[in-house]
């Protein structure tokens, strides 16, 4: 029963997503050379006469993923970094595993919009809207559910159940990007001038130096 539902979610993802953000491939497919030296907006294209079945398959996303974390989370991303086939046709993929009282924090993808269906369990969502407004929008998600995130909106997922819960993401781009807000802000490597961070969030440079010790190590 699980299988079928993992299966209709993703049809369901794929006939969502195909108006894509990114450009559309004007062949058949450009499945990317992940080890070419060439850069572009993108990846060059591997030698069609050198594809094959596996450049367009990626194993085991049904499989439970390992939450023992710090914030209860585990996120299994499908890109072009990791299926090749991906390259130019704007889609992707991620797994998001929930331990109970897990959370995906508050993050971005500054490339795709993002549509998420809950396959077990229950989840708090929400994304906030830009500046001057920065309206929260908010629910509460239960299995079969969907919810989307607009395209660069900060936006997080909470499983607010005692169970485990797993979700299921697409996302409008073959390698959408994130930036998760905490890890940017207090990890950034050489770190931003906690005087800059101390009156950006109105706190003491103690707190920030603190804060930017916790997230330093988690970079």
């Amino acid at each position: 029963m699980a299988s079928h539902f993992l299966l209709l979610a993703l049809l369901a993802m794929a006939a969502s997503l195909a108006m894509a953000t990114d450009p559309t491939q004007l062949q058949d497919f450009c499945v990317a050379d992940i080890t070419s030296n060439v850069f572009v907006n993108g990846f060059v294209c591997k030698n069609p006469n050198l594809v094959t079945e596996n450049d367009f398959f990626f194993p085991g996303l049904n499989h439970p993923r390992n939450t023992a974390n710090q914030l209860g989370v585990n996120v299994t991303a499908v890109s072009v970094t990791n299926l090749p086939g991906l390259n130019t046709l704007g889609i992707s993929i991620a797994r998001i595993d929930f331990a109970p009282y897990g959370l995906n924090p508050p993050h971005t993808h500054p490339r795709a919009t993002e549509i998420l269906v809950v396959l077990e369990g229950t989840l708090s969502v929400g994304f906030v809207t830009s500046n001057p407004d920065n309206k929260l929008f908010a629910k509460v998600l239960y299995k079969g559910d969907v919810f989307v995130f607009p395209q660069g909106l900060i936006h997080f997922q909470f499983n607010a159940g005692h169970e485990s819960a797993v979700a299921l993401s697409g996302l409008s781009s073959q390698n959408p990007g994130v930036i998760t807000i905490a890890n940017s802000v207090f990890g950034s490597k050489p770190p931003i001038s906690d005087e800059i961070l101390a009156k950006a969030f109105q706190l003491d440079k103690k707190t920030v130096d603190l804060l930017q010790a916790k997230f330093w190590m988690n970079n």
